[in-house]
């Protein structure tokens, strides 16, 4: 299997010598970009396997960045913040990286969060022996991992179509969000259980008619979530 590419986006020579450091030992193609523009530049010519990326950039910073991709691919994004950026962190995530590792950092974290992502995201995940799922007007194929909702295919990121493939697998089999963090992020110790919360809300707003009153994610208070088919 070819290596994968990693884009690490970060303003500090230190992280991101180290970051590219770790990174090469796991096996991984690095690219580096000191600012948003470079970047920017950079992923216009060609959209690597995942992207690393430091919200607070000059010229052009993370936030633009992860809407120019979103717009374009579904490239899986992990992004990095401060401890003091929580708010930003939530925005990150309801602009739709995948995950997130908060300053300081150790870079043995930041591996694993890079290997589970991919391999959630299916970039290092077979699907050929499963099956789409279809409930109504609402169809979930894994081998294109299309989502079809009364004949609109919605724009979902990677992790968004991982976590809703994995409810709609399980009708009515309640989730906690720690088991959900195992089984969609790979990793849960270092993840913060509200990013559940995020992407459940961003699933929501894109597959029910009223995302207030969910019809299909249902919050199973004090226990976690389910899909009601």
């Amino acid at each position: 299997m070819p290596e994968k590419t990693i884009l690490v986006v970060e303003d500090e020579p230190n992280i991101a010598e180290v970051v590219g450091l770790y990174l090469r030992r796991a096996g991984y193609q690095v690219q580096t970009a000191s600012d948003g523009q470079i970047a920017l530049t950079m992923l216009e010519k060609r959209i690597p396997d995942l992207v690393v990326l430091d919200l607070m950039l000059p010229v052009v910073d993370g936030y633009t960045l992860t809407s120019w991709l979103r717009d374009r691919s579904d490239v899986p994004i992990i992004i990095v913040t401060s401890r003091r950026e929580e708010m930003d962190r939530i925005a990150g995530l309801e602009m739709g990286a995948d995950d997130y590792v908060v300053k300081p950092f150790s870079p043995q974290e930041l591996v694993s969060r890079v290997r589970a992502v991919l391999r959630r995201s299916g970039a290092e995940k077979s699907v050929e022996n499963e099956r789409p799922v279809e409930f109504g007007d609402l169809r979930i194929d894994p081998l294109s991992r299309d989502v079809i909702l009364a004949g609109r295919t919605l724009d979902l990121t990677a992790r968004e179509f991982d976590l809703l493939y994995l409810f709609a697998r399980h009708p009515r089999q309640v989730f906690s969000r720690d088991h959900l963090l195992e089984r969609v992020w790979g990793i849960s110790d270092f993840i913060d259980p509200g990013t559940v919360t995020v992407h459940v809300r961003r699933l929501r707003e894109k597959i029910e008619v009223d995302p207030s009153a969910p019809r299909h994610l249902v919050t199973v208070w004090g226990v976690g979530y389910k899909f009601e088919p």
